[in-house]
């Protein structure tokens, strides 16, 4: 209802300027410097909106709230076109004003979105008025080479999916980097270790199965804890790898192509787009943004190694460590590289990105690091006066012990297993549902099922918790029917999906629509909310929000088909409330794909 909100807003901007004389203040600017405070009603029976700036002005105006909210509401009744969109307003409380939007204006609004494949959601709402969408980084998932993506990778793949497919929606340009750890000390282990068990892979022309990289790695590992020797030889490998030398690339090529194709089987399994672009990438970046930093006078030499101190928020804070960006052997490291990033991220192209708004989806363990980046880069002035630069945190997947989430044996759990699993339960449900059912169903629709439904409870569970928060997994608790779960939403779906092989033609036009019910009325401003939860998500970063909104909009809708017939209503309210059932399977599937969850139309 963001047009309705807009138009609501502009009357009660209106309203509070005829009322200042009377309320004792200078008009002039007043639509501007007086904000309306208004917001969507807390609870249905306090209507659609509420405005509150009568109890901020209160004190101003050594008045109560509500005589001043008496004040607005008696502009608001003289305006003709302002009760051709609201009911007479209520005052409630100490001086809240309740605002109900009429009837026909919802119908009007509801027609508005039939035919609508945005549903409402104005494309590129955030740029109106600018020649071109605007250019956001989101950077997520990034795995490290030779390791395998495990549970931890979860989060912030899922999360930073999602976030990218809101912020493409609304008409932003999105360029999703994988920030693979792809360079670094550990690559001169790795290709000494590779030299002597694999020597022969290094002189093939095409890529190379090098078996287990996960076990490749451990080997490696211990021989560099283990043996003096070994570790001296690794040392000059990465001298050899940083100088250019061919066949320490050749080793590192090698190990990157291996888990490059593994990591992309699980991006292919959970429909997820990314870019890699590695730590490799910005190695001849590194020196320039040192140089620039010294030139800039930001950098302070400490013990032989080069740092930028950090500026104290406020005199309460304990001293941060400064953030390092030449160590004092001369070479780089993390914050170095993750400058040299950011720079190049926010750098007009084509020698960057471009970027208007940079976002970074890690674990909430990394936030001091990003601090300390970002303050960097700002005091360089590598981020533009209307750039904006955001860490999205979140926090840890939790086991059933509320501990950190590990296989029995205390392992990090692999990302492929969990997903098996979730799929393989997924598969034993469905199987005894059949049969409790009497159902017969062939194995291709079981398999579809039980892998969209498995993928989806996964997802689901991680989106619609709060991501700054821990979570517990529980298969069971993430593949129920029942609560806020990817099948509870999947199924209302089906329950539409159903409606329309009864003969329920969902593509009847919003011809006459007419509404009779509590049920109806609440299901048309469930679904017309579509367009205000997708901008909360682009401007707060909390996909929990359109998980809880679609939740919702599944209680209304599952009400609404318990207590209302539907084909055997008489017309005008068996094509309306047919409409009501389109656009709630619409809304839900457009919100679903949001999330990067396909529907179904059985299950």
């Amino acid at each position: 209802m963001l047009s309705l909100f807009s138009s609501v807003e502009t009357y009660l901007c209106k309203a509070l300027e005829r009322s200042l004389p009377d309320l004792g203040l200078i008009p002039g600017n007043s639509c501007l410097s007086i904000d309306p405070q208004l917001v969507s009603a807390s609870k249905p029976e306090f209507g659609d909106f509420q405005a509150n700036c009568a109890l901020s002005l209160a004190k101003k105006m050594k008045r109560s709230p509500r005589d001043i909210a008496n004040a607005i509401v008696e502009q608001l009744e003289e305006d003709d076109d302002f009760l051709e969109i609201c009911e007479i307003p209520k005052i409630a409380g100490p001086g809240f004003i309740n605002l109900t939007i009429r009837n026909e204006c919802l119908i009007k609004e509801l027609k508005d979105r039939l035919g609508d494949d945005r549903l409402g959601v104005p494309h590129n709402v955030v740029n109106k008025g600018k020649d071109q969408a605007s250019s956001v980084v989101v950077d997520f998932s990034s795995p490290n080479i030779a390791k395998e993506m495990h549970v931890g990778h979860l989060r912030s793949t899922i999360i930073g999916d999602c976030l990218s497919r809101v912020l493409e929606f609304l008409g932003h340009s999105v360029v999703r980097v994988n920030h693979v750890g792809d360079w670094g000390t550990q690559f001169g282990m790795l290709i000494t270790h590779l030299n002597e068990v694999s020597p022969q892979a290094l002189h093939k022309a095409d890529s190379v199965d090098l078996g287990d990289l996960v076990a490749f790695y451990r080997e490696a590992k211990k021989r560099f804890d283990d043996d003096e020797h070994f570790r001296t030889k690794s040392r000059h490998e990465v001298v050899k790898l940083q100088g250019g030398d061919l066949l320490a690339l050749k080793a590192w090529q090698l190990l990157c192509d291996q888990s490059r194709r593994e990591f992309q089987k699980i991006y292919d399994r959970l429909n997820i787009s990314i870019h890699e672009r590695g730590e490799s990438f910005y190695n001849p970046y590194l020196k320039s943004v040192v140089d620039e930093l010294t030139t800039k006078h930001l950098v302070v030499t400490d013990q032989g190694a080069k740092c930028v101190f950090l500026q104290e928020k406020s005199q309460d804070s304990r001293k941060a460590p400064p953030v390092i960006v030449q160590k004092k052997d001369g070479g780089f490291n993390y914050a170095t590289t993750d400058l040299a990033a950011l720079r190049y991220r926010f750098k007009q192209t084509p020698e960057g990105d471009g970027a208007t708004r940079v976002i970074y989806v890690t674990d909430a363990g990394q936030a001091n690091h990003f601090d300390g980046v970002f303050q960097v880069a700002q005091r360089a002035n590598w981020i533009p006066e209307q750039g904006r630069v955001q860490h999205v945190p979140f926090g840890l997947v939790l086991g059933d012990d509320g501990k950190k989430l590990k296989t029995r044996s205390g392992e990090t759990v692999r990302l492929c297993d969990l997903l098996d699993e979730a799929v393989d339960r997924a598969k034993i449900d469905l199987c005894r549902r059949l049969n409790e059912e009497g159902r017969e169903e062939d194995q291709a629709f079981i398999n579809k099922v039980s892998t969209t439904v498995g993928l989806a409870s996964v997802k689901y569970a991680d989106l619609s918790q709060n991501r700054i928060t821990n979570y517990q997994f529980s298969f069971d608790r993430m593949l129920s029917l029942q609560g806020n779960t990817a099948p509870y939403l999947l199924y209302a779906c089906v329950r539409i999906s159903g409606i329309a092989r009864k003969g329920g033609d969902l593509e009847t036009t919003g011809d006459n629509l007419s509404f009779c019910e509590r049920y109806e009325w609440d299901l048309v401003r469930q679904i017309l909310k579509f367009d205000e939860i997708i901008i909360q998500v682009e401007e707060e970063l909390l996909p929990n929000r359109l998980c809880n909104y679609l939740f919702e909009l599944s209680q209304v809708f599952n009400r609404f088909y318990d207590q209302v017939p539907v084909l055997k209503a008489e017309q005008p309210f068996r094509n309306s409330r047919l409409v009501l059932c389109r656009l709630t399977a619409e809304t839900l599937r457009l919100g679903l794909g949001l999330l990067g969850i396909p529907t179904l139309d059985r299950m």
